[in-house]
């Protein structure tokens, strides 16, 4: 097991592997480029799915999560904002396609925060194989290079969508 210690004193456990060095790397650059101040909800693990779970700050904005439901890697709410950031990291399974951004959509439905869907990889060699995958209205994260993001259309960047 590995362990990254996040903002606001949060250690998280986490198998270690591909996937932990993504997590470590948003949960290090990202978060703090883009939504600092966050708190972090939940962070899955490639050996036990609910790695991080903060079962009530999830409440608290209305999701509560049936444990089948199909949880994005990571949750993080954005207060500033009132957003919550969906983020799949991109190691093993593919990106927020069409169908998964419908899951999210449905699985927090119930959310009084706005929703934003992100994908991240490690990097643009990852991105270049899924990229006719992507869904529209989306962010895409590349850990290579932190302090960017690619929106893929809409009229806004970096926000939710009605």
């Amino acid at each position: 097991m590995a362990s990254i210690t996040a903002d606001g004193g949060v250690t998280i456990q986490l198998k270690a592997g591909k996937h932990y060095r993504l997590i470590k790397v948003l949960i290090e650059e990202f978060i703090p480029h883009f939504v600092p101040a966050s708190k972090i909800l939940y962070v899955g693990d490639t050996g036990d799915k609910w790695g991080y779970f903060d079962e009530a700050g999830l409440a608290a904005l209305g999701v509560k999560m049936d444990m089948h439901g199909k949880m994005s890697d990571v949750v993080i709410h954005y207060p500033a904002k009132n957003w919550i950031l969906l983020i799949e990291t991109v190691t093993s399974h593919g990106p927020i396609n069409a169908k998964r951004r419908e899951e999210l959509a449905q699985l927090f439905a119930a959310s009084t925060a706005g929703a934003v869907y992100v994908t991240a990889f490690p990097t643009r060699v990852d991105m270049a194989r899924y990229l006719t995958d992507i869904s529209w209205e989306t962010e895409v994260w590349i850990a290579e290079s932190p302090t960017h993001l690619i929106h893929f259309n809409g009229e806004r960047f970096l926000g939710p969508y009605a």
